[in-house]
């Protein structure tokens, strides 16, 4: 989309013909074309990974009615639907989401709830967070993460007047992301409940949230946190071990995922082992192909394959922050917070996935966004950043001038 510049530049001392610049389009490109090749890259980057940590599964009997190939296939299949959903994603303008935001939280309470009924719910390694739609199993907890960004901008946009005040402002929010942790907690997925509140305050802050109510009520967030983890042994048990994983007995229970992680990442040293010579994913490591995949990337590429993928989320929470000051800047004020939520949800949920993986945070059950194995989650994640896409598109539209 481009338009014509306005101006004629003309020669006043030579009488040489007037130079017109009108037919001289704009340079501005329509969307972030740099974005969405990270985007593209980590994706990529992450079925290899993927394949490389699920390739010797099927030696164990758990997976033994797999193919070496299973994960790869199904997570190439997951890239490709997800970019169509995302493709079909960025055509929907963005004050759509705003007027259906309210009516997708309600829907997205709805299918929370669903999975907690038995029948429906499908449990997984203890948790009962999917509901099977055949094909692959769906889990709710990752789309309630992008519709509270939306519901969170447009609460915030709607409440402006009433954002310093308790009872008007700042309680119905707390209360509707209070029952979302309860449905959450019931599943439980003590994790994606963590994400949540994040988003839901880092918004609520970004919007002008009173700085005292902001206070207190982190104050009693974090307080509910430490009485859920001293009140469950099991996530007791859990933080425990986290603090001292060498401990023989803890090494070889609570904390078993933690200690070959950091083996991993020690294996590793500066360039890896080479991609595809990792022993850890050799049945070592559980769950290496999903929520420690940058333990395997660590091992097989090293440091600098670990720091390369930092860079690259970097990059995309950082553009996030950077599309939504702009969105802000030309008044576009649910659009902007809505594009740094996304940052916010990218850069909290990377950053507890990373640290887990580090042990830097007590072992917790989140995936790498767009890299590690999973359907939903991929698919999601390519919502979000779809949404963010045609926030930037519609910032440079507007700031050409022309009509959304």
């Amino acid at each position: 989309m481009a338009f014509q510049l306005p101006f004629r530049f003309s020669s006043s001392s030579t009488g040489s013909t007037a130079i017109d610049s009108r037919a001289r389009p704009s340079k501005m490109m329509e969307y972030d074309q740099l974005l969405v090749w990270v985007v593209l890259i980590l994706m990529l980057l992450g079925m290899v990974m993927v394949y490389s940590a699920s390739i010797s599964l099927p030696d164990s009997p758990k997976y033994a009615a797999y193919k070496n190939n299973y994960f790869l296939v199904r997570q190439a299949s997951f890239i490709g639907i997800s970019v169509l959903v995302g493709l079909m994603t960025f055509r929907i303008p963005v004050a759509v989401w705003q007027r259906t935001a309210p009516y997708l939280f309600i829907g997205t309470l709805v299918l929370l709830m669903a999975v907690l009924i038995p029948g429906l719910g499908v449990v997984v390694n203890g948790g009962r967070r999917w509901l099977s739609l055949k094909v692959f199993n769906f889990q709710p907890s990752e789309l309630m993460k992008v519709v509270i960004v939306l519901y969170a901008a447009d609460y915030t946009v709607r409440k402006q007047e009433y954002m310093h005040k308790l009872t008007k402002g700042f309680m119905p929010m707390a209360l509707a992301v209070s029952f979302v942790g309860l449905l959450l907690l019931l599943e439980p997925d003590l994790g994606a409940f963590g994400v949540i509140v994040c988003i839901a305050m880092g918004i609520l802050f970004l919007g002008g949230i009173n700085a005292i109510w902001f206070g207190g009520i982190g104050a009693m967030l974090v307080t509910i946190f430490v009485a859920i983890i001293a009140l469950s042994k099991f996530r007791r048990d859990r933080f425990f071990a986290y603090l001292n994983p060498w401990e023989e007995d803890n090494a070889l229970n609570k904390a078993y995922q933690l200690t070959h992680s950091l083996i991993a990442f020690g294996r590793g040293e500066i360039f890896g082992v080479g991609l595809g010579g990792s022993l850890e994913k050799l049945h070592y490591l559980p769950e290496a192909h999903t929520d420690f995949l940058l333990a395997v990337i660590g091992e097989e590429l090293g440091l600098a394959g670990v720091l390369c993928v930092v860079a690259m989320f970097y990059w995309v929470v950082k553009r996030a922050f950077d599309i939504g000051r702009q969105a802000i800047a030309i008044d576009q004020t649910f659009a902007g917070l809505a594009a740094k939520g996304i940052g916010i949800w990218i850069g909290v949920q990377t950053f507890i996935n990373m640290g887990v993986n580090l042990g830097l945070l007590p072992t917790k059950g989140l995936t790498l966004p767009l890299m590690s194995y999973g359907g939903t989650g991929i698919m999601i994640n390519c919502v979000g950043l779809a949404i963010l896409l045609r926030i930037d598109y519609e910032n440079r539209v507007l700031m050409r001038g022309g009509r959304i």
